[in-house]
């Protein structure tokens, strides 16, 4: 029987990003495999350059995603002056320089940035080859302690509680299936009524799911997001839920 990583991601402000066309980040309702795997790798302690791990990483998930609580999004318009010698913080430890000439700075930044309020977000995953490194007992080590901090989205989307379960027999788990497996870890508090289910095509199919295209994929050796898989969408009454 496969094994299980639940995880449950929660925080005051998220973003899933979704794809970007255009200067304004575009949100999106349940985390992409291209975000699950930065935030696995930033607690491995991977480096942004190093793109064949990050790939090899991404390729291995099979995950499947439970909305349990959402809330209103909201867009946060900033603007800010900037000079060509700010610098900015990162997660790498060491601050981020900016470039351009000096009329990139004669105006102020100005930017738009979407987020979800108050979500809460149980994820279920496995990985191809589960024998390879990282195994799920190495993400469960290293998400306990870390290697950088820990965002869900964006750097400013800190978490507000950890995200395995305080119980270790609610952090890997033996399961028939995807949906076995999140349907160990019960819904949040507050949970909506209706719970909204991602899930890869490939699992067995249910009346009513939604099969859409996504293109949450990244290609780490060139940066860029590109070719599309199929997800289901699905909705299940939240138990004990009213009629």
């Amino acid at each position: 029987m496969p094994h299980f990583l639940l995880l449950r991601l929660e925080a005051p402000l998220l973003a899933f990003g979704g794809e970007v066309v255009d200067a304004r980040g575009v949100l999106v309702d349940f985390p992409g495999a291209s975000l699950l795997t930065g935030l696995l790798a930033n607690a491995l302690g991977y480096r942004r350059g190093e793109a064949d791990r990050l790939q090899a990483l991404q390729d291995r998930l099979v995950y499947a995603a439970r909305l349990d609580r959402t809330a209103a999004r909201i867009t946060d318009f900033q603007t800010a002056q900037l000079d060509k010698d700010d610098r900015g913080w990162t997660t790498r430890g060491r601050p981020e320089g900016r470039a351009g000439g000096a009329g990139s700075y004669v105006g102020p930044h100005l930017r738009r940035r979407d987020y979800d309020c108050d979500v809460s977000c149980a994820v279920a995953l496995r990985l191809e080859q589960p024998e390879a490194a990282p195994t799920l007992g190495d993400l469960v080590a290293k998400l306990l302690h870390p290697a950088r901090p820990l965002f869900l989205g964006r750097k400013p989307c800190l978490p507000s509680r950890p995200l395995l379960e305080p119980e270790s027999e609610l952090r890997i788990v033996e399961a028939d299936d995807l949906v076995a497996a999140l349907s160990l870890l019960p819904p949040a508090e507050d949970s909506d009524p209706t719970l909204r289910v991602l899930l890869p095509e490939s699992e067995p199919a249910a009346p009513g799911d939604h099969v859409r295209p996504v293109t949450d994929a990244r290609n780490w050796r060139s940066g860029v997001h590109g070719g599309h898989r199929l997800v289901r969408v699905r909705a299940v009454k939240r138990p004990g839920a009213a009629a």
